[in-house]
């Protein structure tokens, strides 16, 4: 009777083994479906591709073409475009016709307003609390307390404005740009 009773209770280890593999996988693929959304919401998008940066568009939202862009502007124009981070963006024309090798961001650094281009006065001129910015985007007068920020503005090889991060230090003040 006793012999009888000790085949009945038999355990079969691969079986036990194979049950274990089925509940560990199970819990993983749970796991995972919860946690990698999870993580991966923290992680910023990118910006565009890692080298070329990311197309300037139009109101639109249409690329703009530097070829017809060039030809519809006078010299010495300061036009808006969407840049880096979706941040108003001007252009500028240079005397020779050509795309400055900067774009200076159009959003004040005293509280974010958007700074339009005063021709008259050859400068930018804040309408909220009447900073003012040199061509290039230097403070002239306050309340302001930094430049404005640059980007590199460059024409891609498809004939579209490209901008990409400026990395280096900033050329109106010989110091590491405050926005990177």
């Amino acid at each position: 009777v006793q012999m009888a009773a000790s085949e009945e209770f038999y355990i079969d280890d691969e079986r036990r083994f194979l049950m274990n593999l089925l509940m560990v996988g199970a819990g993983a693929v749970t796991v995972g479906g919860f946690g990698i959304p999870y993580i991966l919401f923290f992680v910023p998008p990118g910006s565009g591709t890692g080298a070329g940066g990311i197309p300037a568009k139009d109101a639109l939202g249409n690329d703009i073409m530097a070829k017809a862009y060039l030809d519809s502007k006078p010299v010495n124009d300061r036009s808006l475009a969407q840049g880096l981070k979706g941040d108003a963006t001007y252009l500028i024309v240079k005397e020779d016709k050509t795309l400055e090798t900067y774009g200076l961001n159009a959003v004040c650094t005293h509280l974010g307003c958007v700074v339009p281009w005063s021709a008259a006065s050859n400068k930018f001129m804040c309408p909220c609390h009447g900073s003012q910015y040199a061509p290039d985007g230097a403070v002239v007068r306050g309340p302001a307390p930094l430049p404005l920020a640059l980007a590199h503005c460059d024409v891609g090889e498809d004939g579209k404005i490209m901008f990409s991060p400026w990395t280096e230090s900033d050329f109106r003040t010989g110091e590491k740009g405050w926005w990177n």
